[in-house]
């Protein structure tokens, strides 16, 4: 697997620091949120990135890398509040806060590890539009999910398709890191 789990967990440093200073800085006030707001926010970042991508003028000195990490953020909050649900109010200082995040990112790396295993690391060979083609596919799915109030027939849950998310930008950040 060549150096994915190193790389894998090199962004997820990147990730988790940002994530923890926010903590420090804001405290868990995004435990507030249900699920479709934070279904939104990675809506949104992911809608900039194709932006990003499409458009050749830009207005804001920004790339898509920023927006990866809050992809991947955004989804490990998504999974600790469908563990621990909604609250009125905070409720969480950072220890709790990272011990959740951290064990989050390693039932998403073992996913990572399994599907990695069984198709090859075809995604080395992906475009990094395609991945964001990719998790923009997974939200529109979490969306509707969310509008049949979280019911599905034959697919896999909510909680699947935000590890989807995690790790499809977090091939994006080591593509772009490999190319840069």
């Amino acid at each position: 697997m060549k150096n994915t789990s190193q790389e894998y967990d090199a962004v997820i440093a990147i990730c988790r620091s940002l994530f923890s200073n926010k903590m420090t800085d804001y405290g868990s006030a995004w435990r507030i949120l249900r699920l479709p707001s934070l279904t939104d926010q990675i809506f949104i970042k992911a809608q900039r990135i194709r932006s990003l991508q499409e458009n050749e003028v830009r207005k804001i000195d920004e790339d898509e890398k920023g927006e990866f990490i809050g992809i991947i953020n955004y989804s490990i909050m998504a999974l600790i509040q469908l563990e621990l649900g909604v609250v009125d109010q905070p409720d969480l200082n950072l220890a709790k806060a990272t011990a959740l995040y951290d064990a989050k990112v390693t039932l998403t790396k073992e996913l990572m590890e399994a599907k990695n295993h069984d198709y090859g690391e075809a995604w080395r060979e992906m475009r990094v539009s395609s991945l964001t083609d990719l998790i923009l596919q997974k939200l529109l799915r979490v969306k509707q999910i969310e509008d049949n109030k979280g019911k599905t027939i034959v697919s896999e849950g909510i909680d699947a398709n935000y590890q989807d998310m995690i790790n499809y930008s977090i091939f994006a950040l080591i593509l772009m890191n490999a190319h840069a």
